[in-house]
């Protein structure tokens, strides 16, 4: 028997009782920070809830080890626990227990368990967000504290394995780009060429009028959007329009093995290779590579690395990019068994970075599932009768 066991079977044998989340916590919200003072190198980060801060500020309006809970935009309903002062903005909920009753983790661990329920009823057709209540209302065990100690001991072993291995994960990835752009963009032994010069064909995609039944009831041909092109390679899609749309509109078909380029808006810059014959909507630029002059991985390795000057070439308020940016990029060409060699090393770092069946985000895919299995198992307890 474990010592959880032991501890439930001695405190609370014949169940727990369960309360609001308003009895045993105060939920307060942010307050709006001038944009004028939010900066990249302040003391103290800015939250809006939602996974990361927003910036930083020379002052703080909320102190260190919080729960907050995203009120508004894409990301409501999202749970984090920030460890350092910050300042709570507008769209921010912050949570402060009490501590007699709940702790500070364990309530954490309870919101994260039912982050997805908070998220699924934001409301709004403009920006989303998360009413008070929603939160307030949701009904939460409230074992002894020597109970919650135990399991609070336990899931934090699991987040803080979770978080090394991001740690780890992070610092290959920046060892990854070290040696890609070493490989590629630091390497003077080769002449650069225009990217121009190693594309055999290239166009834009198109999207098919919206609404318009004939161009997407049962759409059988796969179609691309910008939202799946970020630095990947491309196995399945998705979404799919019809035979009529490739007949009547702008969306072609483009062999595999191209590499592709995000030309609009925040996507911009980003690429991918398509592993499947496929259509892309207008966002697309399309690059069927030469192949007796550039190994298409090689290509999109080189454009990988050229992500910072892409951005830097985008044009007008929205940030885009246009054939002209792109094919002026300059790329190294070596010979192909020189593209070859340095394929190989940046493929065995690759897979090792974001490979989602093995190497480092396996593991933590893996440990994320059984966290999120110990924190429902270990969080669901037997409702104490009320006595009369």
């Amino acid at each position: 028997m474990s010592k959880l066991d032991e501890l439930v079977k001695e405190l609370c044998p014949n169940g727990v009782e369960y309360k609001m989340v308003g009895e045993v916590c105060n939920i307060y919200k942010g307050k709006q920070l001038n944009k004028d003072l939010l900066t990249e190198k302040g003391m103290f980060p800015a939250y809006n809830g939602g996974i990361s801060h927003s910036g930083f500020t020379d002052n703080y309006n909320v102190s260190e080890n919080t729960i907050i809970i995203s009120q508004g935009g894409a990301n409501a309903g999202f749970v984090n626990f920030v460890t350092q002062k910050f300042w709570a903005n507008a769209h921010c909920y912050y949570c402060k227990p009490n501590i007699l009753l709940v702790l500070n983790r364990y309530l954490y661990h309870f919101f994260k368990m039912n982050q997805n329920r908070l998220m699924e009823v934001k409301h709004g057709a403009g920006i989303p967000a998360l009413n008070l209540n929603k939160i307030t209302e949701l009904k939460i065990p409230i074992p002894p504290l020597p109970i919650q100690h135990e399991i609070v001991r336990i899931l934090d072993n699991f987040t803080e394995l979770t978080a090394e291995l991001t740690a780890e994960l992070t610092a290959r990835k920046k060892q990854y780009e070290y040696y890609r752009d070493s490989l590629l963009l630091n390497n003077k032994n080769h002449n650069s060429v225009p990217l121009k010069t190693v594309v055999k064909k290239s166009c834009s995609g198109g999207t098919p009028k919206k609404g318009n039944g004939e161009f997407y009831t049962n759409g059988t041909v796969p179609w691309l959007r910008t939202q799946d092109v970020k630095f990947n390679e491309i196995f399945e899609i998705n979404s799919f329009i019809t035979e009529e749309a490739v007949k009547k509109t702008s969306a072609k078909w483009i062999p595999a093995n191209c590499v592709i380029v995000a030309i609009s808006g925040a996507t911009a810059g980003r690429c991918a290779i398509n592993k499947i014959p496929t259509t892309t909507n207008q966002h697309c630029y399309n690059m069927e590579i030469d192949d007796t002059k550039a190994l298409y991985k090689y290509i999109y390795y080189c454009v990988c690395s050229q992500y910072e000057e892409l951005i830097s070439r985008k044009q007008g308020a929205r940030g885009d990019l246009n054939s002209i940016l792109i094919m002026g990029v300059e790329v190294p060409l070596p010979s192909l068994h020189e593209q070859q060699r340095i394929v190989d090393i940046l493929d065995r770092f690759d897979t090792f970075c974001n490979d989602i069946t093995q190497g480092l985000p396996a593991e933590i895919e893996a440990r994320q599932k059984q966290y999120e299995y110990y924190r429902d198992k270990l969080l669901t307890f037997q409702k104490a009768e009320l006595e009369v």
